[in-house]
């Protein structure tokens, strides 16, 4: 499964490409589904361009992008968007329109509230697990591990050569992940050498402005489509010479 993040905590500064506007995000989510993209990971945004959980504001971006595509949509809960926990619940207790899904970011303050709220009204739990954090550990001791819709494996290191080796780590700490499907991604100088590392392991994963504002050549992407397109060649020639878990071929013995 390729997800496409349409815009992450981006701004106007990161270029004209980021969509920022409810209606620039649905134009861009319908440019990278006609490119293969299969589920919609955004962040609203506020009129200045920050992310928020307001209920009016996720109203207004969820069905601006369900018009124009029908894939499954999933927003951010991270705690830039609402720092205070107790905050971040009241939020979502408000919001009118539900994502499909949203990801909950283990290693933050409120994670496990937050999630068990989303549960409860019917959202769909992304397990945002980052490397470099304690979020692996915490998923592992949680009762709700074996609930979540998903886990995304999200690698933070964005030096090209060292990101497959913290994704490798990061793979190792979630061991079996409470037998939840694991979408396996990263960010930056990291994304394409951890995308092609996903194509090799057979793990969905995803690609987008908020992860990579480069093509793999080095040039600039003009949109999400353009990334997705890329991202599909990439995971396929990387997926035809496929190896099993942590790299060990297919088949073969621990």
């Amino acid at each position: 499964m390729m997800q496409v993040c349409l815009n992450g905590s981006r701004t106007a500064a990161d270029g004209a490409a980021v969509p920022l506007t409810p209606e620039s995000m649905a134009g861009s989510a319908a440019g990278a589904v006609a490119a293969g993209a299969r589920d919609i990971h955004v962040h609203p945004k506020t009129p200045c361009g920050r992310d928020t959980l307001s209920p009016r504001v996720l109203a207004v971006t969820l069905s601006a992008i369900r018009a124009r595509v029908q894939v499954p949509v999933g927003v951010t809960t991270g705690a830039w968007a609402e720092p205070d926990p107790a905050a971040r619940l009241e939020r979502i207790r408000a919001w009118t329109v539900l994502p499909d899904h949203a990801s909950v970011n283990w290693h933050e303050p409120g994670a496990e509230e937050t999630a068990a709220l989303l549960l409860e009204r019917g959202v769909g739990v992304e397990a945002g697990i980052w490397s470099g954090t304690d979020g692996a550990e915490r998923f592992a001791a949680s009762p709700l591990g074996p609930k979540v819709l998903r886990v995304l494996a999200e690698v933070t290191d964005t030096d090209p050569l060292g990101a497959v080796a913290s994704a490798r780590g990061l793979l190792s700490d979630l061991g079996s992940a409470h037998g939840r499907p694991v979408l396996l991604h990263g960010e930056d100088g990291g994304a394409w050498p951890v995308l092609r590392l996903a194509g090799r392991l057979g793990l969905a994963t995803r690609i987008g402005l908020e992860d990579a504002l480069f093509l793999p050549g080095g040039e600039p992407a003009g949109s999400n489509g353009e990334l997705v397109a890329a991202g599909s060649a990439e995971y396929g020639a990387a997926r035809s010479g496929a190896t099993g878990h942590l790299g060990r071929p297919a088949g073969a013995s621990p």
